[in-house]
């Protein structure tokens, strides 16, 4: 039988970070050139486990809705 992949992963920095700044998932959609959904941002936050693609846009929304430069690693730990 396959191993099952962990798919809850448990809180992630990415919600630290909105916090610290002050923003909600809604500042991240307003703020995407992508598509990226509110959903997406709410399983960044809870670490439902995302596709490297879904994390790479959360990545750039968060970039462009705070002015600063951030890695992957600063905001997932998996």
């Amino acid at each position: 039988m396959p191993e099952e992949i962990e798919r809850n992963l448990g809180p992630q920095p990415i919600g630290r970070i909105l916090e610290e700044k002050g923003l909600a998932a809604r500042d991240l959609v307003a703020a995407s050139s992508e598509q990226v959904t509110h959903k997406m941002i709410s399983r960044a936050v809870k670490g439902r486990r995302l596709t490297a693609n879904s994390k790479a846009k959360v990545l750039n929304a968060l970039q462009e809705a705070t002015g600063e430069r951030y890695e992957l690693e600063q905001l997932f730990d998996y």
